[in-house]
């Protein structure tokens, strides 16, 4: 007790040097926990968009030729074809395993005196897997749907409130006009926030209806198995594209003819970014943490030398160098302590400040919405783990000082200024 008393007793006679102290420890903690959470609240909006997509899928989508090839020359567009879907189901029945296609018209949809111009999306049932598709009411798009060409529609939450102001719900089960024809309401989707709404149904019913007179299949879009690693991937595209290229007389190495949405390697280079953004967070946190851990050493060192007269007092009146020791790591011990957890304090503090502030915030570019910030936080180990190295790095700081003030003889110590 008494030693915690001359320990405050110094301090307050030393206000700025005991605040310097503090600052440096705080600061330190402060800056890793608001670092790491701001760059964690990143990388979770990205894994957030990241989910709505199926890692293990594929899309296909028409381009154009970039190389003559067989007397054709370049610039050539190329639509995908009903042979290319065949194709896809057909060649790869080792790798491939869901084969589907999307074919996208815009119409009017009539509901009595509202009405709405939008989208109209034909896929198969596989198409919710892929994109996945979040069910308010009802259900997506079924196989029964593909084979009888249900005249079916799956509108979003937000194109029923268009249709039905009143209540969206009651659109559910109704009969709406497309086009001029009726479709009835099987399903209403949750709205995503990065994309714009549109209207699902039926592939076979789409195509036949809107794109009976063209060849056109629209996109197509599969799941596949056992490509796991980059060097399986590209081999797999390259035979892929191949295997397409030569329905439309296009080179076989031509990347502009056929234009592939690999998930599975977007999500494999995000996962490199992503840990390079870490390690790059926890280097500069590490750095400002030391940047503290010096600021308290140096001040310690300081420290010692303004006192180094009253030690020379305490040792000639029969003071142990065990108790002078014991006196400057209490003291470090005590200020990196208290400091160190209020930087903590404030640190957590900012963090749920910005997941209050930026992790509702939505940045719109007119076509889609994208959240920038979700969950900017540390989980509290690492709070806590934070501290407890300022912690020890402070009694460490303060032990190479003591060691040197416990050690000097009493007559040079009486000496100094």
């Amino acid at each position: 007790m008494e030693l915690l008393k001359e320990i405050w007793q110094t301090a307050r006679r030393n206000r700025l040097r005991t605040a310097l102290t503090g600052f440096a420890v705080a600061w330190g903690i402060f800056m890793l926990i608001v670092l790491l959470g701001a760059g964690n609240g990143l990388i979770n909006a990205q894994l957030q968009e990241s989910e709505r997509f199926l890692s293990n899928s594929m899309m296909v989508f028409g381009g154009r030729t970039s190389k003559a090839y067989q007397g054709l020359k370049e610039g050539r567009t190329i639509q995908l074809q009903k042979g290319d879907l065949s194709a896809t189901a057909t060649a790869f029945p080792d790798i491939i395993d869901e084969v589907g296609a999307s074919y996208t018209t815009s119409v009017v949809i009539t509901n009595g005196q509202e009405y709405m111009a939008t989208e109209v999306r034909g896929v198969y049932p596989n198409h919710t897997k892929i994109d996945k598709v979040e069910m308010l009411q009802g259900r997506f798009i079924n196989e029964v749907d593909i084979r009888e060409s249900r005249k079916v529609l799956v509108l979003s939450s937000k194109q029923a409130k268009e249709l039905q102001p009143r209540d969206y719900r009651r659109l559910f089960g109704r009969y709406v006009k497309v086009g001029n024809l009726m479709f009835r309401v099987v399903g209403i989707y949750k709205d995503e926030e990065s994309g714009a709404s549109e209207a699902f149904s039926s592939y076979t019913t789409i195509k036949r209806i809107f794109g009976a007179g063209n060849n056109s299949a629209g996109d197509i879009e599969f799941t596949f198995h056992g490509l796991t690693t980059e060097a399986s991937n590209e081999l797999f595209e390259t035979a892929y594209r191949k295997r397409l290229n030569a329905n439309h007389q296009a080179h076989p190495d031509d990347h502009s003819a056929v234009w592939l949405w690999n998930r599975y390697t977007q999500n494999m280079q995000m996962e490199t970014g992503i840990g390079i953004i870490r390690t790059a967070l926890w280097i500069v946190g590490l750095f400002t943490l030391l940047s503290g851990i010096v600021g308290v050493s140096n001040i310690m060192l300081i420290t010692v030398r303004e006192r180094t007269h009253e030690f020379g007092i305490r040792k000639a009146i029969g003071a142990k160098p065990w108790s002078i020791l014991r006196l400057i790591i209490v003291e470090s011990v005590i200020i990196t302590t208290f400091f160190g957890y209020l930087g903590m304090l404030l640190g957590i503090m900012a963090n749920e400040y910005m997941d209050a502030t930026l992790g509702h915030d939505t940045i719109d570019t007119g076509l889609f919405k994208a959240t920038m910030f979700v969950n900017p936080t540390v989980g509290l180990d690492v709070c806590l783990e934070a501290t407890l190295v300022m912690v020890l790095a402070g009694t460490v700081a303060g032990l190479i000082p003591a060691y040197k003030a416990a050690s000097i003889r009493p007559i040079e110590a009486l000496r100094a200024d």
